[in-house]
This record gives C-alpha cells, structure tokens and sequence, in this order.
C-alpha cells in the first residue's frame, strides 16, 4: 500500500545515508538515487540540500518528510486493522501523559477491556507535545492528557480536574500546618517533576503570573517519575509539588502528608482528546462513566 518511493525515503532520512539505506533496503545506491529524484520530479520539489556533508532536508523536503511518515502510519495501521479483522479483533493505541497515567487512567482502561475481550490496546507515554506530533500523523486512536492540547485540531471530553498541592513526610514540621505559602518553602528541599511535563508547565505558569521563578527554589532533584518523587518524599529526603489525584491512596494510608498552598489555585484537566473522525465514541463515554464512578 505504501509507495515504495516513500519506503526508501523514510528509510533514506532514518540512516542519514544512500550507503547504508542501500544495504537495509537490499538496493543498489543507484536505485536509491533514483527514488529520490523521482519523488522530486513527481513533487517539483529538492528533497535534500545539496553539498551538505550530513542528509539534510530542504524545507520542502521536511514537508514532504511529514506527509511521508503520515502516510507510512496509514498503510501500517491499514494492515494491523485487516490482521485483526480476520480475527476479530479491534485494536487501539492510546497516547497518555506520564501524570495521567499515574492517576486512574490505566485502571480504568484495564476496566474496560474487562468488559471488551476483543479489544486490544497499546498505550503510548509520552509528553503533550510527542502526543500531539502522534495524533496529527494517526500513531495514535486518541489519547488522556492532564493539562491542555495545544490547538484546536481536536475533540476532547473532560474526565474531570485536578489541583497541585504540597506533599511531604509525616514526621516533616508542615505535615500539622493546615497550609503553607510559597515563601515558607525558598529554604526546603523540593523534588520535581521535570521542565515539559504538565505538573511543571503549571507550576512555573503560577509562580511566573506572581513574580516568581523555580530558580527563587532550592530544587535539588528533577524527576519524571511520580512514583519516585513520592518515596523521596515519604522518606522525608525532600517536598514536592504535585497532583493531588497522585497522593490520595498515600494520603488515606497516612504514607504521605498533603498540604495547602496558601492562596493559590494551580488547577487542570484530564482529558480525553481524540480527532473528529475517530470512530468509537461509544468507548469514550464509557471511559467517562468509569472514571467518574471511580474518582467519585
């Protein structure tokens, strides 16, 4: 289904090199060549610049380079969705951001394959940006993002919102305060999450709109990872600011100590996104009705 043109590009692009995209694709140098100055020709376009020591593409050709790796997305997908057909399988891949698939979301897809043993899902993490690069290129079905999609190119439906908060040991001095301020907390010791993720996107934006930066604050570890960051904590080595939807089982257990920052409001979303023609709406709702019943 994929022209082989387009093939031996992607893989042109992918090894920087004719040599060795030559060997991968079992051609000649020559043919490889050729591919690309027939898709110049059929485009009115230069693919690569020329002279340059490392495969470089011309603006064009990153266009061009775009619409390619899209393409190749359909034609596999297009031969997984015939695969599965035979069997009577649907298949999805999922897109979901580190902080969301620290809250409920995983359990409330492994819920609904619970109910759909046809269904088979692949869950994709990764940032907002990766995720939204993947939607626009069909790598993915839809995707459950804390924090906002850039854009307007797609559909989404609220899961529900989440707040930051101060979490630290039991034992720590804050863990009896009934809140805290931001300027009780330049001389701890934080742990958090890194720059791109949504968790930290939102905290900078806050202290950013109030003259604030996270260089006014003793960060002495950066981490993508949630659960991490909680054991750090639990282990009183340091605080942090995180979602709230993260702490409640470590809450309820008395493992951690949640706080309030004292008038502050660092709220978001979860959501589901997902294009305008994707052709399950009916698994969306469900996904709602089951987070809903389960944050609820």
């Amino acid at each position: 289904m994929l022209d082989p043109k387009i093939h031996t590009l992607l893989t042109l692009e992918e090894l920087g090199s004719y040599t060795r995209a030559a060997q991968a694709l079992s051609l000649t140098q020559p043919a490889v060549s050729h591919h690309v100055r027939m898709l110049e020709e059929e485009y009115g376009i230069q693919i690569f610049v020329k002279g340059s020591r490392k495969l470089k593409p011309t603006a064009d050709g990153a266009l061009l380079l775009k619409y390619a790796h899209r393409a190749a997305a359909i034609s596999e997908r297009a031969r997984q969705a015939l695969r599965d057909s035979l069997e009577r399988i649907e298949r999805l891949t999922i897109g979901i951001t580190p902080t969301a698939s620290d809250l409920l979301a995983p359990q409330v897809l492994a819920a609904y394959l619970d109910h759909h043993p046809n269904m088979r899902v692949e869950i994709v993490r990764n940032t907002i940006k990766n995720i939204d690069d993947m939607l626009r290129f069909y790598e993915l079905d839809f995707a459950i993002i804390d924090g906002v999609m850039p854009g307007e190119r797609y559909d989404s439906i609220l899961l529900g919102t989440d707040h930051l908060c101060l979490i630290a040991a039991p034992a720590h001095p804050f863990a009896r305060r009934a809140s805290v301020t931001f300027d009780e907390l330049t001389h701890q010791r934080l742990v958090l999450r890194p720059q791109g993720t949504g968790t930290r996107d939102l905290l900078e934006g806050y202290l950013l709109s109030h003259g604030r930066s996270v260089q006014d604050y003793r960060v002495v570890m950066e981490i993508d990872s949630v659960s991490a960051i909680k054991e750090i904590v639990a282990n009183g080595l340091a605080v942090s600011i995180i979602s709230h939807n993260v702490c409640r089982e470590e809450e309820k257990s008395g493992k951690l100590a949640v706080v309030p920052i004292e008038n502050s409001r660092m709220v978001r979303q979860l959501s589901l996104v997902f294009p305008p023609d994707f052709q399950h709406p009916e698994l969306l709702r469900e996904l709602q009705s089951e987070y809903a019943r389960r944050i609820g």
